[in-house]
């Protein structure tokens, strides 16, 4: 069954909630004050299911706002989910001022249909409504309510209300569903506790589904809920999909950690920001809003306030529209394409609002190397297009670091099938919009291109600098290149693939370069190794053998770190350095010894090599680290 919420609203007294009555049989005033002073003040709810021409049923949720100056902020906690428009105007009394705010905060949340209903039609007569039809008409021409119907009722006679519940059909069947396949959000704006039951929180379902058992995360405290029940229009079920009102009976958090403005999602998926880049319309009955102005910012359920930061002049003019970011006092979440409006810091009234572009924005140390045009610039490529551009356009904008899917997800609010499908697609691509995944992060292909570049660039300093070194570790060239560990192996991997790098081991070199030797070095590599051999087990000090190179201490140091490198030589400790060819006789000796005994203690290993303590001790003590002795007592086990 197709499920749309109509929002009613209106100036205070015109009727809205006597309107919703007659429609639905509901009362939304659901407040004892409310009832008591005879003004909505708080949300109301209802709901109607008609049929369509064909006998089709089609679920109507109602949503009554309050019409009350005082009480617009609680107006907008619940027009933020509607799909269409019921704007309620007393015949006897026309356009007022909160018709004009509550009009113009539909416009300012993109709300694309509409039905006038002109209330109170049998306290006015027929050239009466006549005019009054005329001013509204007048009044809507160039808006999304030109061309509205024009529905004269009366919640007291029921004359017209047939009438409006044909439009109402017609309109539902027109209007687009909303989205059910996309991540569950549901912004709450009610929590009690119902006896029996425990905590109850309601809103209207804006996106996906969410069904009974099923976890959620209560966004922005990352508190861990889960659906115990579901009503839907008040009626139990087993899921509730977009654009249904919405009751949840959750376990895992009580009345007091939850709250009207709190959203339920998907646990771990989505992230609630403080900061949003966006695109901003004023009001031509607005101020100029200047730069860095404190104002309300109301989005679905949630209100905070927030400082606006223009990004192209001083101020923005009243009926003008420009990209600004808002840096919220309180996290919410929000997702790009939402709508939220903005309101005056004092006196409180509605001045302007607009489109979320990017709930993740760059940070500041990278956006302050733009000029004012190029940030612009790169906003709108990020505004509502085709899903591959609004892709290719983030994971570009981020350069080499790129964007791991699971980053894309949080920043999009897409659900991962459509997360993997778009990337997909883009990393087969041939095109200018291209990317690389690697593993699961995406990197635009250029500035994967520009990071093999500069890891050869790289590798080539290196090599001209350190002309006695095999190579650069792989940690300190990631170092170098500051790029996260699955780009940096994805550029190495390619370049090796290209036969433009090498690696052994942890060490990476260009290809075709490696340790360059002037005369006296070879010469001092021959020394080192030959006082070493010749030496046996008895080994002269290793400063000793340094300091008699014809080559200075620094590139005496780097021969010996090539030769310890390959295993020509091996080190001890810091001045016991030993010829492989010695300690691979010593081995040998050790076993034709194990032959007579399979122990051996500190004066038969000094006998059996002809060394003094000296040596003996570290020698020993490496022997047990290689597991070739086993050290019981005074005592070493031959293994």
């Amino acid at each position: 069954m197709k499920s749309i919420i109509v929002g009613t609203a209106g100036h205070i007294d015109h009727g809205k909630t006597s309107l919703v009555k007659a429609l639905t049989g509901i009362d939304a005033d659901r407040l004892e004050e409310e009832k008591r002073r005879g003004i909505t003040i708080d949300i109301g709810f209802a709901h109607l299911e008609l049929k369509d021409a064909t006998g089709e049923p089609i679920r109507l949720g109602f949503v009554d706002v309050p019409g009350h100056e005082r009480f617009v902020r609680n107006m907008l906690a619940g027009v933020g989910g509607i799909n269409l428009v019921v704007l309620v105007i007393a015949a006897d009394e026309g356009i007022k001022p909160q018709t004009v705010e509550h009009f113009d905060i539909c416009r300012l949340l993109s709300i694309r249909r509409g039905i006038v209903a002109l209330t109170k039609s049998d306290l006015v007569d027929p050239e009466t409504l006549d005019v009054v039809r005329l001013e509204l008409e007048d009044f809507f021409r160039g808006s999304f309510l030109e061309g509205a119907p024009i529905v004269p009722v009366s919640a007291i006679s029921g004359s017209g209300l047939d009438q409006l519940k044909l439009e109402l059909v017609r309109m539902a069947r027109e209007t687009p569903e909303n989205d059910s396949a996309a991540l569950a959000r549901l912004p709450i704006d009610r929590v009690f506790t119902m006896k029996g039951f425990g905590t109850v929180v309601t809103g209207t379902l804006i996106a996906g589904r969410i069904a009974k058992e099923e976890e959620l995360e209560v966004y922005p405290t990352g508190k861990h809920v889960r659906v115990r029940g579901i009503q839907v229009h008040g009626g139990a079920a087993e899921a509730a999909v977009a654009g249904q009102r919405t009751a949840l009976n959750l376990s895992g958090a009580t009345t007091e950690e939850l709250a009207r403005g709190m959203t339920l999602a998907p646990s771990g998926l989505l992230r609630a920001t403080k900061t949003i880049d966006a695109n901003i319309s004023l009001l031509s009955s607005a101020k100029p809003l200047k730069n860095r102005a404190r104002v309300h910012f109301h989005a679905y359920t949630s209100e905070t306030i927030a400082e606006v930061v223009l990004f192209e002049g001083k101020q923005l003019h009243p009926g003008s529209d420009g990209f600004a970011q808002l840096r919220l006092e309180e996290p919410v979440l929000i997702v790009p394409g939402d709508r939220f409006i903005l309101r005056q810091f004092s006196p409180v009234i509605t001045i302007g609002g607009g489109a979320v572009i990017d709930a993740s924005p760059l940070p500041r140390s990278r956006t302050r190397k733009l000029s004012p045009e190029k940030l612009v610039n790169s906003l709108r490529e990020l505004q509502p297009n085709q899903l591959e551009e609004v892709l290719f356009e983030r994971v570009a904008r981020r350069g080499a670091e790129g964007l791991t899917l699971s980053d894309v997800l949080a920043e999009t609010g897409w659900p991962p099938a459509k997360v993997a499908a778009t990337a997909t697609a883009l990393v087969k691509s041939a095109g200018d919009r291209k990317l690389i995944r690697a593993g699961t992060t995406l990197v635009a292909a250029a500035a994967f291109e520009e990071a093999e570049a500069k890891l050869l660039a790289a590798l080539s300093k290196f090599h001209d600098a350190n002309p006695l070194v095999a190579g650069i570790s792989k940690g300190e060239l990631r170092e170098k290149l500051d790029l996260p560990e699955a780009v940096f192996a994805a550029v190495l991997d390619d370049l090796l693939r290209q036969k433009k790098a090498e690696v052994s081991g942890e060490t990476v070199r260009a290809a075709g370069r490696g340790v360059v030797m002037k005369d006296e070095e070879s010469e001092s590599k021959r020394t080192i190794e030959h006082a070493f051999a010749s030496a046996g087990l008895a080994v002269p000090a290793l400063k000793e053998v340094l300091a008699s190179l014809p080559v200075d201490k620094v590139r005496a140091q780097k021969i010996m770190t090539l030769l310890l490198r390959d295993r020509v030589l091996v080190k001890l400790n810091d001045d016991l350095v030993f010829h492989r060819d010695a300690l691979a006789e010593l081995r040998r000796k050790l076993a034709a010894y194990k032959s007579k005994s399979s122990k051996i203690g500190v004066p038969q290993f000094k006998e059996l090599t002809g060394i003094t303590r000296k040596y003996a001790i570290p020698l020993l003590e490496y022997l047990d680290r290689e597991r070739v002795t086993k050290r019981v007592g005074d005592e070493r086990i031959i293994l």
